[in-house]
Formats: C-alpha cells, structure tokens, sequence
C-alpha cells in the first residue's frame, strides 16, 4: 500500500459533473478497488478548477486506469471533464 496524491485539472464548467461522479455507486465501486476510501483526504481549489486527492492505494495499475479514461466505467465521463493530472508518490521524512 502506497500513500498517492493525485492532482486533477479541471475542464471549465465541469466541477459539479466530476463531483457527482466521484459520489455515485458505480464511482465509489471502482474507487474502492484503487484504494482506501476511508483514509481519503480531498479538497478542491477556490475556483473549483482543480482537486486533490490524498489516497492510500493497493493498486497502482487500477489507479492509472481510473484517472487515465482506460477503465471503462469512469473513462467515459473522465474524458468530458479531465483537462491534465497528475500522479505523485507520498514518502514521510
């Protein structure tokens, strides 16, 4: 398990869609087969054009695959909403 930021960018007007992804049945089922849910930690930009996403994840694989529009349930959606990401590793020092 791995402690990820991923950092999302925003197409214009597309905040509210994207929300209401991320909270939807099939979202949180593909969400729960990345990570942790319950140790998420989200926040969003004053504009609302960009997220933030502390995340504690068992695969990495699905992870991309999620963000990246591979994964056939948030692909669809992702592609209309998603401008850019970003994926950082985690590490304490």
């Amino acid at each position: 398990m791995k402690d990820m930021l991923v950092v999302v960018k925003l197409k214009e007007g597309k905040f509210e869609k994207f929300m209401g992804f991320m909270q939807s049945e099939e979202a949180i089922k593909e969400r729960s087969k990345v990570a942790d849910l319950s140790k998420t930690i989200a926040t969003v930009s004053p504009d609302k054009s960009n997220v933030m996403f502390k995340i504690y994840v068992h695969d990495e694989v699905a992870l991309k695959a999620f963000v990246n529009g591979s994964n056939p349930v948030s692909g669809p959606v992702f592609e209309e909403v998603i401008s850019s990401y970003e994926i950082f590793e985690l590490n304490k020092v």
